[in-house]
């Protein structure tokens, strides 16, 4: 898809986009058969009720979080096309300022799943091999795979990207078909999607509610049916989940019919997944996993990145390089993201080295994710008017599931759930500092009226004692009226050197809840010498403002609303354009802070992320050869009890002689 189908209906369904919806949104819960029914077992010998009950497990989570929950609810809540939970946030934070907390805790997990998800998934379709060769080391083939997967990041997939979905269309048939195949032997397990079954395993069977964090694999991905919306539309999406569970639950009900052939035995080293290969295919059924999992890999890669976007936009996240490898729609590659998840896998996988031993860390992070989106949605649901009963039954209902399987996950916290929930925090607290950080900022944010000092810019302007500055001075502002400015542009203006220029331009950037939107507004303040740019930006898009500024330059001297031909004589005679200053106000911490401890906690933390970060000018687009960059003292909390005591002068010393 590219950038001219943001403009088609979300509900539009064409072969082409249901081939890249099982491309791209399917591939971590498509290659969940590879590991569900293994992790379930693990060691164990196999009982014909944990089998059975299993498989109704999964079916009905697969109905009721997959189905239910995402494909026919939550796709509802587009912004304006476009899905991910900080896109369903950007819907219901005005309502209530609090939903900013499941929207952090939401997106810092689903991140953590991030770094989890591609380890596990080629390391299960790579662990296929010891069918050949059971004592196969399998380490360093994961581990090459996941460095080759991140190194081409930076060149962008586009090419690559359009055999993803044959590929995936691929992997569906396959893992259906040979499903179907093992089930012909014993179909009566098909018995088992009675919710019966699912109840029986969890109540009544010894131990078996804590079978549920395993359980909860096979809908590990449901999230990415949301958040890839923007990429494939609501209606492609739907259509070819139709598809894809058919065969996924054919590929579960073949394992299971397996494992009931195998009462009393214990699994093995042979997945469930490659038993029910025939010999003859088992290397190409591996080929195909392994392709899979990178497919799905990847597109779980590509969603870090636009989620990691839109947490910089909404003001969550240090500001971090961003670039377009290619013209694909929502292709975009964050560097620093992209090694810094790269050494995260790399981690994983020398630490746990088996996937059986990744299952423990897996599931944590994705469960505490959809528990933050049943908020996010119920509050979306609610600000719909829809009915109150229904809406509360249908929040409790996905609390009492998800509930439970964070419950039952919690079981794994010593074995390697600890790991997911240690990268969540982090990235919590990087989250909850940037946001905390800019609220202080904000709320220190002076503003004086424009009316008192737009004469004195006027008589500056036309002061010839007063050497020039620059042509066209530009500063960035966080006041979004032209009837105020802030003062601490007043004061670089006018306070410190002045500043002389012909004209002064103020702009500021509005981020918009809308995802795509481009639009500006633009007032003369001061006709020939104030000029004020109002740029209202989607949360998607990348404030090249120096880019855009030109453009409404450009636009207004067409127009005749502005003369930006230089003010010198000698270059005004041959109509040359004057020069542009951008001002960058830079905040740093003063040393005359009192905080309190939480205050300086944040700020300190604050001040040590932004070292890492993008500076302003590059976050905004600004050329550097135009920047002037002006440190500005952040006074959050000035001292109270300072008392400064003056003493005499002390008495002349008289001088020998006198």
């Amino acid at each position: 898809m590219h950038e001219t189908d943001r403009n088609q209906p979300v509900d539009r369904v064409t072969l082409a986009g249901s081939l890249i919806a099982i491309g791209i949104v399917f591939g971590d819960i498509g290659t969940s058969p590879l590991y569900t029914f293994s992790a379930i077992f693990g060691d164990r010998v196999v009982v014909r009720e944990v089998a059975l009950g299993s498989l109704s497990c999964v079916f009905w989570t697969l109905t009721f979080q997959t189905t239910l929950k995402y494909v026919i609810i939550t796709l509802q809540a587009d912004n304006q096309g476009e899905g991910g939970i900080f896109s369903l946030y950007t819907l219901v934070r005005r309502f209530k300022r609090w939903l900013i907390v499941p929207a952090i805790l939401g997106g810092s997990f689903l991140l953590a799943d991030g770094i989890i998800t591609p380890p596990i998934s080629v390391a299960s379709a790579i662990e296929g091999l010891r069918a050949f060769n059971p004592q196969l080391d399998t380490v360093p083939i994961v581990l090459v795979i996941l460095v080759g997967l991140f190194a081409i990041q930076q060149f962008g997939t586009q090419s690559i990207g359009r055999i993803f979905g044959p590929v995936m269309v691929v992997w569906f048939a396959f893992i259906g078909v040979i499903g179907l195949l093992a089930l012909l032997r014993n179909p009566g397990v098909l018995g088992a999607l009675n919710p019966v079954y699912a109840y029986r395993l969890v109540v009544e069977y010894p131990g078996g509610f804590w079978l549920l964090g395993s359980v909860f694999l096979c809908t590990t991905g449901a999230e990415a049916l949301y958040s890839d919306m923007g990429h494939c539309g609501r209606g492609n999406i739907r259509i070819s989940w139709v598809y894809v569970k058919i065969c996924l639950i054919l590929s579960y009900a073949g394992q299971c019919a397996w494992l009931v052939e195998h009462v009393g035995s214990p699994v093995g080293v042979v997945k469930p997944f490659f038993a029910i290969v025939p010999p003859g295919l088992l290397a190409f059924s591996i080929g195909l996993a392994t392709l899979a999992t990178v497919i799905a890999s990847q597109a779980l890669i590509s969603g870090s990145f636009t989620l990691i976007n839109e947490a910089m936009r909404l003001g969550l996240w240090p500001r971090f390089k961003v670039v377009y490898p290619t013209d694909f729609k929502g292709q975009m590659y964050v560097p620093g993201i992209n090694w810094l998840f790269m050494a995260g896998c790399i981690g994983v996988v020398l630490y746990f080295k088996e996937s059986a031993h990744m299952e423990a860390a897996f599931g944590l992070s994705v469960t505490l994710t959809m528990l933050m989106s049943t908020v996010l949605i119920g509050a979306y649901l609610t600000t719909l008017r829809k009915n109150a009963v229904l809406v509360a039954f249908l929040t409790v209902l996905f609390f009492s599931i998800e509930g439970a399987f964070l419950v039952a996950n919690l079981r794994k916290f010593p074995e390697g759930g600890w790991l997911s929930v240690l990268i969540g925090g982090m990235l919590i607290f990087v989250m909850w500092v940037w946001y905390r950080a800019r609220e202080v900022k904000r709320r220190l944010i002076e503003f004086v009226p424009s009316s008192s000092y737009l004469p004195v810019l006027q008589q500056l302007s036309n002061d010839a004692s007063v050497t020039k500055f620059a042509t066209h001075l530009v500063y960035l502002t966080a006041s979004s009226r032209p009837d105020r400015i802030e003062a601490k542009n007043v004061y670089s203006i006018l306070q410190r050197a002045p500043k002389r220029a012909d004209v002064y331009w103020f702009i500021h950037v509005n981020v918009l809840d809308e995802p795509f939107a481009m639009r500006y507004r633009v007032e003369v303040i001061v006709p020939q010498d104030v000029v004020w740019i109002t740029f209202n930006l989607g949360f998607r898009i990348e404030p090249r403002i120096n880019l855009f500024f030109r453009m409404v330059v450009e636009e207004m001297v067409a127009k005749g609303e502005v003369d930006i031909t230089s003010r010198y004589d000698s270059l005004a005679k041959n109509n040359l354009t004057g020069d542009f200053t951008f001002v960058v106000l830079e905040n740093f911490l003063s040393y005359e802070n009192d905080l309190p401890p939480v205050e300086k906690l944040v700020m300190g933390s604050y001040f040590r992320l932004k070292r890492f970060a993008l500076s302003d000018q590059a976050s905004y687009g600004l050329d550097t050869s135009n920047v002037v960059v002006e440190k500005v003292p952040l006074v959050v909390s000035p001292p109270k009890s300072v008392k400064l005591i003056r003493e005499e002068s002390a008495s002349p010393v008289p001088s020998e002689g006198m």
